[in-house]
């Protein structure tokens, strides 16, 4: 199908596009191994740096580690899609005594760094180190997803809302029951990936004193000698993050190709351009039928 949004590439364009695509692929391959090369050079792959991880007290020490981080991801990916969909539910309201607060507190909530919410919430309230993170996370990342809840409660055809108004219900039940459902299937796709940007984030309790994997890695490394371990544990702590994350964004994909708000399928699509082939060809056939009598009469 040919899109009218832009001309379709030709032989010339899509040769070029091929030309540039290898290019850039062999310029990241060529960086990544005078990357890997320098790394060897200096040692770094060495085996006296790499025996240390065939002590089983090692790996059990990062894997405490990484279930705090996990952990902490999980409860705050929870607090945070509740506080999202009450802030997005709270910034609707028709009522200006509960949404001007609302908005006030989410600007709050999204200005300010994750770092500061999370130290603001360890001096504040005297809570333990666990808790502000989990806190910091859950407010910050709460804010960003009732954003994206609350455009996708506005992005709805509003035919919706007056169909349940029309059924009798009240405007709460209305949003509750027909509009935020539809959002939230609508925006699942970007608050998954929003909590992958949550977890991500979880490292920055190494700052304020939480014993998460960032944290303890750099602790194992000084006690068994940073000069000769540091770049090791570095390397199995970025590898534990980017197998969790690479899930969690292979689930995102999932979720937004089964996801149906917003994208027709194949079968729909094909139903669709036969209805307009058909309306077209009928609409022209009446055109024609209707200038007949002219040209006969003519």
């Amino acid at each position: 199908m040919t899109s009218v949004l832009y001309d379709v590439p030709g032989p010339r364009a899509r040769r070029r596009s091929l030309i540039a695509s290898i290019v850039t692929g062999v310029a990241l391959v060529g960086g990544f191994a005078w990357v890997i090369l320098t790394l060897a050079g200096e040692g770094l792959f060495d085996a006296d740096r790499w025996d240390i991880f065939r002590d089983p007290l090692v790996w059990t020490a990062l894997g405490g580690a990484l279930l705090v981080t996990l952990q902490v991801a999980a409860i705050a990916s929870v607090l945070a899609v509740v506080f999202g969909s009450l802030f997005a539910l709270l910034r609707l309201s028709s009522l200006a005594a509960v949404r001007i607060p609302a908005t006030v507190i989410l600007e709050f909530l999204r200005g300010m760094p994750v770092l500061l919410m999370m130290f603001f919430i360890l001096i504040m309230f005297a809570t333990s180190q666990y808790w502000a993170v989990v806190m910091g996370l859950a407010l910050y990342n709460g804010a960003i997803i009732g954003e994206a809840l609350r455009a996708g409660i506005v992005a709805l055809p509003k035919g919706q809302r007056e169909a349940g108004l029309a059924l009798g219900m009240t405007p709460l039940l209305t949003r509750l029951l027909v509009e935020f459902p539809q959002a939230f299937r609508a925006m699942t796709p970007i608050i998954v990936a929003q909590l992958v940007v949550l977890l991500k984030d979880s490292s920055l309790g190494y700052i304020v004193g939480l014993e998460e994997l960032v944290r303890r890695q750099r602790t194992l490394a000084e006690f068994y000698g940073f000069s000769q371990y540091g770049f090791s544990f570095f390397v199995i702590t970025l590898l534990a993050f980017l197998i969790v994350n690479l899930v969690l964004s292979r689930i995102a994909r999932g979720l937004a190709a089964r996801n149906p708000a917003g994208r027709p399928s194949r079968r729909a699509a094909r139903k669709t351009t036969g209805e307009n082939a058909d309306t077209t060809a009928i609409a022209s056939i009446r055109a024609r039928q209707s200038e007949a009598p002219w040209r006969s009469g003519g």
